[in-house]
C-alpha cells in the first residue's frame, strides 16, 4: 500500500516542485514501506534511497518510485542533490514535524533547492483514511480486544503493575501484533490519577481500580484502548466515577461525526463530567488523532478547531482522576463517517470487577 499519487495531486496546491520525505511515518505512508531512508516525491515520479540493510527488501515490495541503494561514498543527500539538479527542482517541501534544527541546515546546505515547511501536506492526506488503512486498523484493534479478554483471567492480587505490563505486551505480540504502539500504562490505586503513570513495582490489592492504556501495531498502522477494572468490589464514590466517565464516553461517540470540528465532540463529553461536579478532575482531551503514528491529526481536544474529515480515526477517551486516590479512563476507537462513527473497539464497557 502506497500514497505516491496522492502526494503528487496535492503538490501544485501547496506551489511545490517536490516533497522530501524522511520520516518513519511519512515514509511507510508514502511507499508502504520503511527502511530509514530518503524518498523524493515529484510531479512526475519519485526517487527513494535506503542503505544495505533494507535494499533488498526495498527492491522486492516498492512499486511507486525508483530505488537505490545510498552508500558511504554515493549518500542519501548526495543522490537527493543529483536527482534536484537534473530535474530542475526548485521548491521543495519537507517534513518540517520531523526534521531536526542539524537537520535541516545539514539539507539547506547541501541540496540544490527552497526548502518550504509542507508538514501540513501530509497530515491532510493522512487525516482521512482510506479503506484498506481503516481494515488494518480494524485488525490491530482485533488484537487490542483480544489482548484484554486474556489480560483479565491473568490479573491476580498481589502482582506488580510492571507484571502485568509486560504481560500485555506477550499477549498483543503472541496475537499478531508486530510491535507495541507504545509502552502500555498500567496505573494501579494511587497510580491511577496519573494519566500517563509510568508501570512499576505497586503491588495490585482488592479495593483497587486498575487502569490499563494500550495498543499494537499491524501493518505499521496503531491501534490504542483503555480499560479501568476493579479488583474486588469498588467502593460506592469509585463506581459513581466510573458510571460517570462511561456516559461522557457515551456522549462524545454520540456527537463524534465528520463535518464539525474536534472540540465539539470534546465538549459533549466534558459537559457530563462538568455537571458531576468532576470538571477540574478530566486533565486531558477527549481523544487523538491515530494511524501509522499513536498521535497524529486530527484532534478531539477543546480547543481543536479543525474540521475532521470522513475517514478519519481518533480516540474517545475521558477521564477522571482523583489525586493520589484513584482515576478512571475508557478508551475506545472512533472512525467518523458522514452523520455518526463507527467504534471499532469490541471489548465490554460495564465496569468489570476480577
Amino acid at each position: 500500500m502506497e500514497h505516491i499519487s496522492q502526494i503528487v495531486a496535492r503538490l501544485p496546491e501547496f506551489g511545490l516542485d517536490a516533497m522530501l520525505i524522511t520520516s518513519p511515518s511519512g515514509e511507510r505512508y508514502a511507499l508502504g514501506f520503511h527502511g530509514e531512508g530518503m524518498l523524493l516525491v515529484t510531479r512526475t515520479g519519485a526517487r527513494y534511497t535506503t542503505d544495505g540493510r533494507y535494499i533488498e527488501a526495498a527492491q522486492e515490495q516498492i512499486t511507486g518510485a525508483e530505488v537505490a541503494l545510498a552508500t558511504t561514498g554515493n549518500s542519501h543527500l548526495a543522490q537527493a542533490k543529483a536527482y534536484i539538479e537534473a530535474n530542475g527542482l526548485h521548491n521543495v517541501g519537507f517534513e518540517s514535524a520531523h526534521l531536526t534544527v542539524d537537520a535541516h541546515r545539514r539539507y539547506a546546505q547541501e541540496l540544490p533547492c527552497i526548502l518550504t515547511p509542507a508538514q501540513s501536506l501530509l497530515d491532510g492526506l493522512r487525516a482521512a483514511k482510506d479503506s484498506e488503512e481503516l481494515e488494518i486498523m480494524g485488525r490491530a484493534q482485533q488484537v487490542t480486544d483480544a489482548a484484554f479478554r486474556a489480560i483479565l483471567s491473568f490479573i491476580r492480587p498481589g502482582m506488580t503493575e510492571r507484571e502485568i505490563a509486560a504481560r500485555l505486551v506477550y499477549e498483543l505480540l503472541s496475537r499478531g501484533g508486530e510491535k507495541i504502539s507504545f509502552d502500555p500504562i498500567v496505573a494501579a490505586g494511587p497510580n491511577g490519577s496519573r494519566p500517563h503513570a509510568v508501570p512499576g513495582d505497586l503491588v495490585v490489592d482488592t479495593g483497587m481500580f486498575i487502569t490499563m492504556d494500550f495498543g499494537c501495531k499491524v501493518n505499521g498502522y496503531c491501534s490504542d484502548m483503555t480499560r479501568t477494572v476493579a479488583l474486588g468490589q469498588p467502593t460506592e464514590e469509585m463506581e459513581t466515577v466510573y458510571t460517570t466517565v462511561l456516559e461522557a464516553q457515551k456522549a462524545g461517540i454520540r456527537a463524534a461525526r465528520a463535518g464539525v470540528p474536534g472540540k465539539e465532540i470534546d465538549q459533549a463529553a466534558r459537559k457530563v463530567i462538568e455537571e458531576a461536579g468532576y470538571g477540574a478532575n478530566f486533565t486531558h482531551s477527549f481523544g487523538h488523532g491515530l494511524g501509522l503514528d499513536i498521535h497524529e491529526a486530527p484532534g478531539a481536544g477543546s480547543t481543536e478547531n479543525t474540521v475532521l474529515p470522513a475517514g478519519a480515526v481518533i480516540s474517545a477517551e475521558p477521564g477522571i482522576y482523583l489525586p493520589g486516590r484513584f482515576g478512571v479512563r475508557i478508551e475506545d476507537v472512533l472512525i467518523l463517517k458522514e452523520g455518526g462513527c463507527e467504534d471499532i473497539t469490541r471489548s465490554p464497557k460495564d465496569l468489570i470487577v476480577l
